[in-house]
């Protein structure tokens, strides 16, 4: 048998823990010696110890954890239980983690109002052939396209693949305002002949005749800032914008974020 502090140091926990859990009886002492009082523990209660540290830190009310150890739920079950609720908190870990990058995008859009990008050119754009899947999106906030447009590029470059297509260049993403939200169309050049059939869509994206562009370094989640120094720029010199901007990504992949390159391109047309 263990006294409480060597029980304690074998569990990682504290002795006052253990004394809580003893008055909750949540974790009874192998044996109390009547005498002094001291409280004795076994080596085989470190299981039950393990189970109930673990559904604490999930998140679970000790009354909760109590009922749990009491119904003697099976390993596998247990097990079941945990892997699930972890899940939950890393699903909620990573949505704060995304609510954080976009406070953070939104204080160095606070920090350059009124800093013009130097680096806004106004040119046309050639009409391209793209291979392209669909999907619909909220609205046009960034954490609403991010979740969609994602999986289309990722299942757009296997089912390419599949097809035995080379990408010919940098993936162009577009957009439409529907009804339900925003239309994304997440769409890589190719050279197909239209009318074959494939499972996902080829289409002819016209040229434009003038697009006011800005290259983003970085991640996506931190392009708002340099939409909106171009809109900025178009209002300052003169422009008006006459749809939502084209998404050309010049430099993308499984690398780091931050050495993404995407230039963006806003149709425009002078002001009246």
């Amino acid at each position: 048998m263990f006294s409480i502090g060597d029980f304690a140091r074998l569990g990682r926990v504290s002795v006052r823990m253990l004394r809580h859990y003893d008055t909750l009886g949540l974790l009874r002492p192998a044996r109390v010696d009547q005498a002094t009082g001291y409280r004795y523990y076994e080596a085989g209660q470190l299981s039950r110890l393990n189970r109930l540290v673990a559904l604490k830190d999930l998140g679970l009310s000790l009354k909760q954890v109590g009922r749990i150890l009491d119904e003697k739920v099976g390993t596998e079950e247990l097990y079941g239980m945990l892997r699930l609720r972890r899940a939950e908190l890393e699903a909620h870990v990573a949505d704060e983690t995304a609510r954080l990058a976009r406070v953070e995008a939104r204080l160095q859009m606070i920090e350059t109002e009124g800093i013009m990008s130097a680096d806004v050119v106004i040119k046309s754009v050639p009409a391209v052939r793209l291979a392209e899947l669909i999907g619909t999106a909220e609205s046009y906030e960034s954490d609403k396209i991010s979740p969609v447009i994602q999986p289309l590029y990722a299942e757009l470059v296997k089912r390419l693949g599949e097809a035995g297509l080379a990408i010919t260049g940098p993936a162009i993403a577009y957009y439409e305002q529907v009804p339900e939200g925003v239309r994304v169309h997440a769409g890589a050049p190719v050279n197909v002949e239209q009318g074959k059939t494939y499972d996902f869509d080829v289409v002819d994206l016209p040229a434009v005749e003038q697009v006011a562009t800005v290259v983003h370094h970085g991640p996506m989640d931190h392009v708002d800032a340099a939409f909106q120094q171009l809109g900025r720029w178009i209002e300052a010199n003169g422009y008006r914008s006459t749809g939502f901007a084209r998404e050309v990504y010049l430099k993308y992949g499984d690398g780091d974020p931050e050495t993404w390159v995407t230039e963006l391109q806003e149709t425009v047309t002078r002001s009246a």
